[in-house]
């Protein structure tokens, strides 16, 4: 059996991530239960399956590797920097902006003000 390359571990990595998270899902949208299931998903989306053709495999791959730099996988949507943004609902604002933005509504005390501090300020 040939060995795997540094991007179908980081892949299978991947995957096997999120199945352990709860957020491996089949293609009708319902979540991977099954560990052997999540292997066999994980496998195929490396292009390191051996069910299927080199041809397959290899085009398996690139496909997987072009939605894990657009950002498409469960992982990313789920845990990456896009999610925290959604989660925070400040737009991706840095702390100097927000900052700027306390000086300009005269806001007490925001030079001593976390970041966290900030948004929670403006926000009221």
């Amino acid at each position: 059996m040939p060995k795997e390359s540094e991007g179908q571990k980081k892949t299978v990595e991947r995957v096997m991530h999120e199945f352990k998270h709860g957020e491996l899902e089949q293609r009708g949208g319902r979540k991977v239960k099954n560990p052997k299931q999540a292997i066999a998903i994980a496998l195929h989306e490396a292009g390191a399956s051996n069910r299927e053709s080199p041809k397959k495999n290899a085009k398996a791959l690139a496909r997987t590797k072009q939605k894990e730099r657009r950002g498409e996988t469960a992982m990313a949507e789920k845990e990456g920097k896009t999610a925290q943004r959604k989660i925070t609902g400040d737009g991706g604002r840095t702390k100097s902006e927000l900052y700027a933005e306390a000086r300009k509504r005269d806001i007490p005390g925001r030079s001593r003000m976390s970041k966290a501090q900030l948004q929670r300020a403006l926000h009221h």
